[in-house]
């Protein structure tokens, strides 16, 4: 029984969608790939391509991950280095925490001495040697092995062409001997550069026609290819040219040095582009950096250093002065003055304490603190940040589906223009017209280069999403980068986003027969059970003032509203004035004015309520952050209106919104109030970007056009949101914004300089020029443009790494 052929989208228009007959995605017009029979037997998990196997992974276990640059086949990874099947590029590695190999220097003669950076023994004094020896990176083996063959293929090309050109350079070689033996000399010296060092270009190119998907390597090996196969015939069987291409002597002249110094070329842009890509993803290199190889775990009361693969969650680890803290976790003794500058963006070091939270990778002052391993390997907020990343990096953004579209067709109309500049100049052209056909259709050929347009966008998603995450802000993926770039009306929170989050307690009255303290000991003891930001703060304020707590029953926490449980038999609640309807409660124009007035003044007010009465009123006060009211003012110089919507009173939310000159507010939200004021702006032709950091956002943040975490908050906040700040205050979304904005001036550039490129250097290479000024372009030329051309992209995109 016979499997049916299936194929597939590269593009993954439709996801893992295959289909029954060859032809175009009915989305993009991408030719479609035929699923492999190795692929239908072992479900997706093998790839065969020919001479070469890659191995398709998904998972983040796998132990190695390679993608193409180009993203040719959308997400998918390939499980070893290599070339791609579909464009021929070199597949580049995934880096992650999971995969870096750990260096330890240790001493020839003392092997007990082993530390994470090299430098002499501190017991002989001789030079600490890496225990394993040094390991060449995927990209370094790679740029290695270009490198060897661009070196060999310069010192055979450089004679082939001072014998080609020796007229030009003054040198009369026909006296040591005849054209013919020169001739056979240029094939001895060119042979090896074709069939060894640019083999691969011609492999890549057979690929792309056996696969149906032209590109770049297709026109190098058909422009390459037929200068070199041109000189063979002409040296084997001159007879059978035309005169036009002979000279005095009978001889053909030959392109030996024409092949030989374009792939030269061709070999050089591969250099500088495995060189330039190593650095694209010198971000993601740079957090990885960050991880020490050891830690200092106790045990049995001693310190014992282990490899940071082996510390687990529960370890009690020792941190000393000016080291990198190995592992997420939270301060047991001591305390610490930190530099998250490398994960948060922010320069100013951080003050930590007992109990407080400490994040692997960020360096430690001058103080030595024990820690508890709370998050390990791949849990730790470092690997998460790098996942993110990777991710991002992978992704496409909508902006690249135009260069996708005409890269569809490039290589054909290349092609075509190829073949008709032959015809008009072997008709139209001047003598010798077929000579002049031929080198022209060669120029047109090798001079295109669709890879300008493939690697316009991914080298800048990748340099730019690498710099965001250092500047703690971390995109899911390459959409996100674009469409924060449109944002026109933002909408935050309160709690926890404009506000520390760390309400505290401010007042609390009595309006019945309880005393004052009577009314914070109920309230606190309702409180008790709940874990609510304000619930804390009522908490902690009654314990501060040695108040005994009651326990009561059938405690519930009522969404939107406040909390009730039964005390003395009696339902009893605290909360906002909706739970008031719910008890039937009503409050009497003394206690309404009283609770107006310490609203005015922004504390958010509880009401205690038992039975169908009002007992009094206690309130607790955020305080604004001290970054709040700086960024929201430069967001708006940035052109983005700025509304407020929490679950707080009119009265609180007015006072916070008239202090920072919000554009907006809404008061009273509950989580469905925000999910529709995101899609009622959508509606009115607004770009929203959401900031949140509870649960209660999740919905907002998932309408909204970009939903940005607060990385102070919730998981799931995190979860639902297109881009995460590490450190949870709104500069972190004047950074977002800012370093979108650069990220797409970028492609935009990239993208203008990969289409006049190819718009003027195609019509020059095909002789536009020479009716109006005798200007016609060499292939050698040609070959040194295009190979500069992909390499210019990449250049311009690193250039991102600076901002």
């Amino acid at each position: 029984m016979t499997t049916e052929k299936k194929y597939y989208c590269p593009m993954k228009c439709e996801g893992e969608k295959t289909y029954d007959e060859p032809g175009d995605c009915p989305v993009c017009n991408m030719h479609l790939i035929p699923v492999d029979e190795e692929i239908q037997k072992t479900n997706g998990h093998h790839h065969h391509h020919g001479h070469h196997q890659h191995k398709e992974t998904t998972s983040s276990g796998s132990k190695g991950k390679y993608f193409c640059p180009m993203r040719c086949e959308g997400d998918k990874m390939y499980g070893e280095p290599g070339d791609c099947p579909v464009c021929g590029m070199h597949l580049n590695k995934e880096e992650s925490t999971a995969a870096k190999s750990k260096t330890i220097y240790t001493c020839p003669m003392h092997p007990e001495i082993k530390q994470d950076h090299p430098g002499s023994c501190p017991k002989c004094g001789m030079d600490l040697v890496p225990e394993k020896g040094e390991v060449l990176s995927e990209e370094e083996k790679a740029y290695k092995k270009m490198l060897r063959k661009f070196w060999l293929a310069v010192a055979l090309s450089v004679p082939v062409f001072i014998i080609a050109m020796s007229d030009v350079f003054g040198l009369n070689l026909e006296n040591l001997a005849s054209k013919k033996v020169w001739g056979w000399i240029e094939f001895a010296l060119a042979s090896p550069v074709v069939f060894y060092a640019g083999l691969d270009f011609f492999k890549r190119g057979w690929s792309s026609v056996r696969r149906r998907s032209p590109n770049m390597w297709t026109l190098i090996s058909i422009g390459v290819g037929a200068a070199y196969i041109f000189s063979v015939l002409a040296m084997l069987i001159p007879d059978v040219f035309p005169a036009q291409f002979k000279d005095n002597q009978g001889n053909v002249h030959v392109y030996f040095e024409a092949a030989a110094v374009i792939l030269t070329l061709v070999l050089l842009g591969q250099v500088l582009e495995l060189r330039a890509h190593s650095k694209t993803n010198s971000a993601i290199k740079a957090l990885l950096g960050l991880v020490p190889p050891i830690a200092r775990v106790i045990r049995n009361g001693e310190e014992v250093e282990i490899p940071l693969e082996e510390v687990t969650e529960g370890d009690i680890l020792k941190v000393k002065p000016g080291e990198k803290i190995p592992v997420d976790g939270v301060i047991t003794e001591g305390n610490a003055v930190i530099d998250e500058s490398m994960i948060t963006g922010e320069p100013i070091p951080a003050d930590k304490a007992v109990d407080d939270k400490v994040t692997g990778g960020t360096i430690n002052g001058k103080t030595a603190f024990e820690m508890k391993a709370e998050k390990v390997g791949s849990d730790t907020l470092l690997s998460q940040i790098v996942e993110m990343v990777n991710e991002a990096s992978r992704s496409r953004a909508p902006i690249q589906k135009m260069a996708d579209v005409v890269a569809k067709y490039f290589v054909q109309i290349v092609v075509s223009i190829s073949i008709l500049t032959f015809i008009v100049w072997a008709i139209w052209g001047p003598e010798p017209a077929y000579v002049y056909a031929f080198v022209n259709a060669i120029a047109v050929l090798i001079v295109a280069c669709p890879c300008a347009l493939g690697l316009a966008t991914p080298m800048s998603i990748m340099v730019g999403s690498g710099r965001m995450a250092q500047s703690g802000v971390l995109v899911k993926d390459a959409r996100a980068i674009e469409e924060m770039n449109k944002v026109d009306t933002l909408i935050i929170d309160k709690t926890g986003t404009i506000t520390e989050g760390k309400p505290s307690l401010k007042n609390y009255k009595s309006f019945g027969k309880m005393s004052d303290e009577e009314v914070l000991k109920l309230a606190a003891s309702i409180d008790a059970n709940s874990e609510h930001p304000i619930a804390d703060a009522i908490v902690k304020g009654a314990k501060e003032k040695n108040i005994q707590l009651e326990k009561l029953e059938s405690f519930e926490s009522v969404t939107g509203k406040g909390v009730q449980a039964v005390y003395r038999k009696q339902k009893t609640g605290l909360g906002n004035h909706r739970l008031l309807e719910d008890f039937g409660a009503s409050i009497n124009g003394e206690a309404q004015k009283e609770a107006q007035d310490w609203q005015s003044t922004g504390q958010t007010v509880m009401y205690l309520v038992s039975g169908n009465t009002v007992e009094g009123i206690v309130s607790v006060a955020d305080t604004i952050k001290p970054t709040s009211a700086k960024a929201i003012k430069e967001l708006q110089r940035l052109g983005i209106k700025v509304h407020m919507l929490t679950g707080d009173n009119k009265f609180t939310a007015k006072a916070v919104a008239d202090e920072l000159h919000l554009d907006g507010f809404v008061a009273d939200c509950l989580p469905d109030d925000k999910y529709k004021k995101v899609k009622e702006l959508q509606e009115q032709g607004h770009v929203v970007a959401m900031a949140g950091d509870g649960i209660n956002d999740a919905p907002a943040l998932t309408q909204a056009n970009i939903g940005i975490a607060m990385g102070t908050g919730t998981d799931i906040a995190m979860q639902s949101a297109e881009i995460t700040l590490v450190k949870g205050d709104l500069n972190g979304i004047v950074r977002a914004r800012e370093l979108s904005h650069k990220v797409m001036i970028n492609i935009k550039q990239n993208l203008f300089f990969a289409f006049v490129y190819n718009s003027l250097g195609v019509p020059v290479a095909a002789g536009i020029l020479f009716p109006f000024f005798g200007v016609l372009l060499s292939p050698l030329i040609a070959a040194t443009a295009m190979s500069f051309s992909s390499v210019s992209v990449i250049s311009n995109a690193l250039r991102l790494r600076k901002k």
